[in-house]
């Protein structure tokens, strides 16, 4: 485990057997004042430093030793239930539906799923990190397209308007009201009365914070 001895108010855990990609992501935190309190190469590490560190937020590869498959979703998955003010950032190189899915499950605050390319995105990247370290909810775009995609094919969201299932999709992706008004040159208002009728259309109550509306939504189009 390689640990910094620089002090931010955001510290964040690195886990991810690829050197270079890790060096780099690192290199691009600290560049922007974020320190980088440990980075690690496998699960067992990443757990380890996560206790003795407790950070804001872990940034996890889904794939890590010894086997390649699920490790780095399991030590994500267990950082949200041992710690669950602790964010986590899961990258991985494809969709993997049913992980994005089981993360987003976990109702809790402040988790995301990334695609690896958007990292070269930084100031994207960047905004996600900060919105997940401070308790948000981040969905990679082509993720939420792929569950809407499935959904659609059952019919789930016919009822939604085009408008309707554009806000759908960018209020899973994690954006504010304001946010959304802006991608979609709508005002606030008419976002909030988007909001309003597709939780009337899917039966789901709105009264929840946003990571767990989001988190809520999914787990509805994932099951339905």
């Amino acid at each position: 485990m390689t640990e910094s001895t620089t002090e931010s108010s955001l510290r964040v855990v690195l886990a991810d057997d690829a050197v270079l990609l890790r060096e780099g992501v690192r290199s691009l935190l600290e560049d922007e004042g974020i320190s980088v309190v440990a980075s690690v190469g496998d699960g067992t590490e990443l757990l380890a430093a996560v206790e003795a560190l407790r950070p804001n937020l872990a940034i996890v590869d889904v794939r890590m030793p010894p086997t390649h498959t699920t490790e780095g979703l399991q030590a994500a998955l267990a950082i949200k239930h041992r710690f669950p003010d602790i964010g986590v950032l899961v990258l991985s190189q494809y969709v993997l539906r049913e992980y994005a899915t089981e993360l987003l499950s976990t109702e809790s605050v402040g988790v995301g799923y990334l695609l690896k390319n958007r990292v070269t995105d930084i100031d994207r990247f960047l905004e996600s990190v900060n919105r997940i370290a401070e308790g948000g909810t981040v969905i990679d775009p082509e993720v939420v397209r792929q569950l809407l995609s499935t959904s659609e094919k059952q019919n789930t969201l016919s009822s939604l308007t085009p408008r309707e299932s554009e806000v759908l999709e960018a209020m899973a992706e994690g954006l504010s009201n304001r946010g959304i008004s802006e991608r979609l040159y709508v005002s606030i208002s008419a976002v909030e009365k988007a909001i309003s009728a597709i939780f009337d259309k899917l039966d789901l109550h709105a009264g929840e914070t946003r990571s767990r509306r989001v988190a809520a939504v999914l787990a509805y189009l994932d099951k339905s």
